[in-house]
């Protein structure tokens, strides 16, 4: 009697009986976030949960907002810390949020709320490399492999425990935005295996057991404080300009360097065969260790270039 007395609560709460969240809550932009909220748009009618979206940094290219007017999604579009904040301590039903490629850290308050379950995407293998841009710097740190984590979220920034994790490896030409991509996708599937048992609340966890002093990658922080030192080796140099290179997004301000006593910014760079090199204005050619040139295209910023 007792099951099925519990049963009939979750119809006439709206939900069924493999979930008792009454609501879902998707927070971020980009790739993998339009499509985890595509699939548990997708999934909706099966879990029976109310769903919304709530876009807090703004993006160009997003395709979010696009899905939530096409499926009929609530979509909110909250900038401002506090107003989100607010928005989120309002919530009163039992509620998972789902954070994905998202910046907002949630204020203890929320956390600590008994009806509120939040999970993260991380974009490393924590507890390596917490905070934010975690491609860049383990391209500039000479990582071989990296990948994705799912985790719970707690009061402490990418401490919580994990509930999924995937790796890849780094290729040697491997570029920032290049293993962006390849960590979205990852981050995609992990989310479709282990969105089940989230919703029945079973995941198997996994402690992180990280050392209280790690260092935390902020937003503000460039490799090599977004010097390129010529006198570093090629291979060191073409490192830090993997690393901060995401194509058509301005992640981090062009990297500046020094020639012949005057200041320069990196404008393109590219890795070429030997055969390939032809001299030029603004042009440096830098040997690497397998035969090839890492060839550097830069512009003047002082005063005498203008």
């Amino acid at each position: 009697m007792l099951q099925g007395r519990e049963e009939q609560e979750g119809i006439d709460l709206g939900m069924n009986s493999k979930t008792r969240f009454h609501k879902v809550v998707i927070l971020g932009y980009g790739k993998v976030t339009g499509e985890i909220l595509q699939y548990v748009f997708d999934r909706r009618t099966e879990y029976g949960y109310e769903l919304a979206f709530i876009e807090h940094e703004v993006h160009s290219l997003s395709i979010t907002e696009r899905i939530c007017s096409e499926n009929g999604i609530s979509f909110h579009r909250m900038t401002d810390r506090r107003e989100l904040a607010a928005f989120l301590d309002r919530i009163e039903e039992k509620t998972l949020i789902v954070s994905a490629s998202n910046n907002f850290l949630f204020p203890a308050s929320l956390v600590e709320k008994p009806h509120i379950t939040i999970v993260n995407f991380h974009n490393a293998l924590l507890p390596a490399y917490p905070g934010r841009n975690a491609p860049t710097w383990v391209i500039y740190q000479g990582e071989k492999r990296t990948g994705i984590t799912w985790h719970y979220v707690t009061a402490g920034v990418d401490e919580g425990s994990i509930i999924i994790q995937k790796d890849c490896e780094i290729t040697e030409d491997m570029k920032a935005y290049e293993l962006t991509e390849r960590l979205m996708d990852l981050a995609s599937a992990a989310f479709r295996e282990c969105f089940a048992d989230i919703m029945a609340e079973c995941v198997q966890t996994t402690e992180q057991g990280f050392d209280p002093g790690r260092r935390m990658y902020r937003s503000c922080e460039m490799p090599a404080d977004g010097i390129l030192d010529l006198s570093e080796e090629p291979e060191t140099i073409y490192r830090l300009l993997r690393s901060v290179d995401y194509g058509k997004h301005d992640i981090f301000p062009r990297l500046q360097t020094s020639i012949d006593g005057r200041k320069a910014q990196i404008l393109r760079y590219r890795r070429i065969s030997a055969d390939k090199r032809r001299e030029g204005d603004g042009l440096m050619y830098l040997p690497l260790g397998d035969g090839g040139l890492l060839k550097i295209k830069y512009g003047f910023t002082d005063n005498e270039s203008m």
